[in-house]
């Protein structure tokens, strides 16, 4: 028969209160009979029972995740830094990939609110908000990352989308670069931000904005690369074609190289290359890839200390919390000098 709470605390000579403020980590404990209480837990090998401690305290200890994407490692990133965060004070984290559908997002979160999680980290592909109103009439704390909604008060995590496209479009500029395209991505507010600081830059810096630079391609960030295969073979049909392009994100770089290689030219001496997201196995491509970081660990990270403020008290108005994105020069933008 599995050890309880009352038989840790009868066999210590401790109240059941005492021993569960050690479990819960609470400071309300003294450093002696917190090394006592964790000791003998050790020796007796117990291990607490979720489903009694849910009883108890009327919790599941469960945050649910739902992301467009599990094969892009930025929200794998995201999801590392958040998971090892909640798993320090004993949440576990139910993951739900919406593959960039609103549909499956919104069956997605149905299924998580169903399992009573405790509370939702949201990147959404949805265009409404309908499903954060029936999340906040079950009274489920949420916290939004990385995409946001015009007229939705909520808590949120993310960056500056709006200087990422600024930063990556400045540099290029800075490279020498004048025909800039840009591969944008679905409709949603991260895009949307990257297209207009895409735009004022070149407005910034006196060039002009060729809506025939603007493409888009396959829709889903599980379809990057190929998305931005097929809108860097269109931009080559250009006349004239662009002599850099900045890409919504890393797959999407990626992608964009590769027709690019395929047309004979090279990066970056004939057109360069910058994404965004920092991707881990940037650093390793044919030509190592130029990209804005979004600090996506740290962004994990604030999402779950956010997450376990609100289950702890809901505040009087939502919490947003911005990063600053980070420029990484690698060679798809910075040519050896006299190449070009």
């Amino acid at each position: 028969m599995a050890l309880t709470l009352k038989d840790v605390a009868k066999d210590l000579g401790l109240s059941i209160v005492t021993v569960s403020k050690v479990l819960r980590n609470h400071s309300d404990v003294s450093a002696k009979t917190r090394k006592r209480v964790l000791k003998r837990i050790e020796e007796l090998d117990y291990h607490r029972n979720p489903m009694a401690r849910g009883l108890v305290t009327g919790r599941s200890y469960t945050v649910g995740l739902v992301v467009p994407d599990l094969l892009h490692p930025w929200y794998a990133e995201i999801a590392k830094g958040l998971c090892r965060l909640l798993r320090k004070q004993d949440y576990g984290v139910l993951i739900s990939s919406s593959e960039e559908d609103p549909k499956l997002e919104r069956e997605g979160i149905e299924h998580l609110l169903s399992r009573r999680v405790d509370a939702l980290i949201v990147a959404s592909s949805q265009t409404t908000v309908e499903s954060f109103r029936r999340i906040e009439g079950q009274k489920t704390p949420y916290v939004l990352i990385d995409r946001k909604f015009a007229g939705l008060e909520a808590n949120f995590v993310g960056v500056d989308d709006e200087l990422i496209g600024q930063m990556a479009t400045e540099h290029l500029i800075d490279c020498g670069r004048r025909r800039i395209a840009h591969i944008r991505g679905p409709q949603v507010s991260t895009a949307a931000g990257r297209l207009d600081g895409y735009r004022s830059a070149l407005i910034r810096r006196g060039l002009a904005v060729f809506p025939g630079y603007i493409v888009g391609g396959r829709q889903g960030d599980e379809a990057g690369e190929a998305r931005g295969y097929e809108a860097m073979q269109q931009l080559l049909r250009a006349d004239p074609p662009p002599d850099a392009v900045f890409c919504y994100n890393d797959p999407v770089a990626i992608g964009a190289m590769q027709a690019i290689w395929e047309a004979g030219l090279r990066i970056p001496q004939d057109i360069a290359v910058i994404g965004c997201g920092n991707v881990r196995y940037g650093t390793f491509l044919r030509v190592p890839l130029s990209s804005i970081d979004q600090n996506s660990a740290q962004l994990g990270v604030k999402a779950a200390q956010l997450t376990l403020r609100l289950m702890e008290s809901a505040p009087a108005r939502p919490k947003t919390v911005v990063l600053q994105p980070k420029l990484v020069i690698r060679a798809s933008t910075q040519e050896p000098d006299g190449e070009r």
